[in-house]
């Protein structure tokens, strides 16, 4: 379970109370999640999300994602709205942690997803990222290119563990996205962590997108091709075109999407897979003894990534 920080009573009641949502009537850990605490919380008015953001989050970072969900709420994006205390604030201090109080949003994670799936959420990307070019805040990418040699360096030494041949295939790869990343493409709000449990759904209905808290501002295809990755890859790692062409033709009809953007594409889903092989590389190999959260296997994205190597133009993800 993803609670790092335990919560008592009395230290609950006395945050509840600076809010006008009345008093407590349960309270229970939250499952899904491995960067925050979250809890789920029912008071007299409703359910709500509290969350104790934890050390791999920045403080400095907070009241960008904050505002940004607040931002986007209102603009119509399906997403938790952060709630503000008496004293005016919506980033707060629990148990010597920053945490903060948003709605709850109705709705189930897909645990097998289908094309209807992949098609709806096209749709709310592509709004997403529409509504976002109002936003007046900025925040780098901390995982784009820059990064991952840093992040690689950390793992290097050990990434054979997990399989021979793997460092070299992470530094062969390195090479090739330093010397060909794009410029110059369409910036703007990027949620950049859109996987599954992360979108929730009433049916085929896409109901709300939460988690905003890897949220920057980076190259708008590039949160597209993390989203390919993560939704259009079946369990045995295949590839789905039909899922990547409802995904994308779905997202299109919202936002145009620029022929260099395009033209980009079998790069960047390179590159926004190699993002999450690092990542979990890391966790992987840094799981602390006994530790609740178990990491995610970083080969399933070796299998994605290697995939993305041998395309050869942006068609053969189902783009027209």
């Amino acid at each position: 379970m993803a609670v790092y920080t335990e919560v008592s009573d009395e230290d609950l009641e006395a945050f509840v109370a600076d809010y006008d949502i009345g008093a407590v009537l349960s309270f229970k850990g939250i499952a899904e999640g491995v960067e925050n605490t979250n809890y789920l919380m029912q008071t007299e008015q409703g359910q709500f999300i509290l969350t104790l953001y934890e050390k791999r989050v920045l403080p400095q970072d907070l009241p960008y994602f904050l505002n940004l969900m607040e931002f986007l709420a209102e603009a119509g994006i399906p997403c938790p709205t952060p709630l503000h205390a008496e004293d005016g604030k919506a980033l707060r201090e629990l148990c010597g942690r920053p945490a903060a109080i948003v709605t709850f949003l109705n709705g189930m994670w897909p645990k097998k997803i289908h094309a209807t799936h992949c098609a709806e959420l096209g749709t709310a990307l592509a709004r997403l990222h529409t509504a976002g070019a109002g936003f007046d805040m900025s925040r780098p990418n901390g995982l784009t290119l820059e990064a991952w040699r840093p992040l690689f360096n950390e793992s290097a030494e050990r990434a054979d563990e997990i399989l021979p041949g793997l460092a070299e295939i992470l530094s062969r790869e390195l090479d090739y996205l330093e010397a060909n990343w794009p410029e110059r493409l369409p910036v703007g709000i990027c949620h950049a962590d859109l996987f599954p449990d992360n979108v929730f759904f009433l049916g085929q209905s896409l109901s709300g997108l939460i988690d905003f808290y890897f949220a920057c501002n980076d190259f708008l295809i590039y949160d597209l091709a993390i989203c390919l990755n993560a939704w259009c890859f079946e369990r045995d790692n295949s590839f789905n075109i039909t899922k990547a062409k409802r995904m994308l033709s779905a997202y299109r009809k919202e936002r145009d999407v620029s022929e260099a953007e395009i033209a980009a594409l079998p790069v960047i889903a390179r590159g926004a897979a190699l993002r999450f092989l690092l990542t979990r590389l890391y966790d992987w190999l840094n799981h602390p003894e006994g530790a609740l959260v178990k990491p995610k296997d970083p080969r399933e994205y070796l299998s994605i990534l290697q995939f993305h190597q041998q395309v050869a133009a942006p068609g053969e993800y189902g783009l027209d």
